[in-house]
């Protein structure tokens, strides 16, 4: 089966280009950066939500919180969780993502979690789930099935990307995420820093990380379901 087009970059891409890929692509969902957070504080995604959703886009908040690798906050723990969690859900509320949707907790390292991080990360979807909303983690597909252990429910969106990106055209890739490496996955980011035309004569470009997933909304509620 296959999956929806989506794509995710660290600033806002602008309203008129978000507004031009949903015209001429086949891209219908993008990541969505919650900040200021541990690890991003480009805050240029905050208040999209609304414009976004309105013209339809499909939405995965993400939330980076602390981290083990790279750059960001590196102070994992069951209170930072806490706190980070309830940060995470306090945003979804104010941006205005309806009650029971996902937000995608940011984890960059690859295998293993560390201790801190087992104590991190049920706290910060714990912290969610009293918030009213439920979570989902990004991660390394090599993670993907620990992390669905530790966490029953959670959607996965696995990171497995080749170490050389081919050119990639529109229409944009959207193969099932199950072929991720993690068979569980609910999202596939499949290729980075990948520079996509913005304009019908390409004069105008975008760097994305490109994406797929098993609906054309993953950070929707769960479907309702007969009693």
């Amino acid at each position: 089966m296959a999956g929806f087009a989506g794509f995710d970059c660290s600033g806002y891409p602008g309203d008129a280009t978000m507004n031009w890929l949903l015209a001429n692509t086949n891209l219908v969902w993008c990541g969505y950066y919650l900040a200021p957070a541990p690890s991003h504080q480009d805050t240029g995604w905050m208040g999209k939500q609304p414009s976004l959703a309105a013209a339809g886009w499909g939405i995965a908040p993400v939330y980076l919180g602390q981290q083990v690798t790279g750059p960001g906050s590196k102070n994992p723990s069951a209170t930072t969780g806490q706190e980070d969690g309830e940060q995470a859900a306090g945003y979804m509320q104010s941006e205005g993502f309806p009650a029971g949707s996902y937000v995608y907790l940011d984890i960059e390292n690859g295998p293993p979690l560390t201790p801190a991080q087992l104590d991190y990360l049920p706290a910060w979807c714990a912290a969610v789930i009293d918030g009213g909303y439920k979570p989902g983690v990004y991660c390394s597909h090599l993670l993907g099935a620990q992390i669905a252990g530790l966490q029953p429910g959670a959607r996965v969106w696995a990171f497995k990307v080749p170490v050389t990106n081919p050119p990639m055209a529109n229409p944009y890739p959207s193969p099932d995420p199950s072929g991720s490496g993690f068979a569980g996955a609910f999202a596939w980011q499949l290729a980075d820093d990948v520079t996509i035309p913005t304009s019908a004569d390409g004069s105008t470009t975008l760097m994305v990380d490109l994406d797929s997933a098993a609906t054309a909304d993953p950070g929707a509620p769960d479907p309702a379901t007969a009693g």
